[in-house]
């Protein structure tokens, strides 16, 4: 089992827990209250600061009641934080567009993150046939 080292920068939070057997993923929370008009953007703070394990990277993404409790979008779709991120003051933040007013809670949960390893190295060979079966394309998964 990893060990992950964190650092809270709020008192307000509650504490991440990892629930066994329910999910890989783990919920992180506003750090303070947050309301938003509209169009508007903002980083929004998760309370944490976290040193990873070397070789492994965090992806955050919302959870999947965010928009419609909230009505706000990651706009960064799927945030990165690697192993470098980990001082006393690298907190994470959830970067939200507002697609309506709205109001996020102190300790409201807004997203959630899992540790990944790195890509192994890789290399590219160019070649003229890939030698595989041909699905015919973009979109035909579904065709019969």
């Amino acid at each position: 089992m990893e060990t992950i080292r964190i650092k809270y920068l709020s008192d307000k939070i509650e504490k991440l827990r990892y629930i066994d057997g329910k999910s890989d993923w783990i919920d992180l929370r506003a750090a303070e209250r947050i309301e938003l008009k509209q169009g508007e953007f903002r980083l929004i703070p998760l309370g944490i600061a976290m040193e990873l394990p070397k070789g492994f990277e965090a992806h955050i993404v919302p959870r999947s009641s965010t928009f419609k409790n909230f009505g706000v979008i990651q706009t960064n779709h799927c945030g990165i934080v690697d192993e470098s991120y980990c001082g006393n003051n690298d907190q994470w933040f959830f970067p939200a567009l507002a697609m309506k007013d709205t109001v996020i809670e102190e300790n409201d949960r807004i997203c959630q993150f899992r540790i990944f390893e790195h890509q192994p190295a890789i290399a590219f060979e160019e070649t003229d046939n890939l030698s595989n079966k041909n699905r015919g394309g973009i979109g035909s998964t579904g065709k019969k």
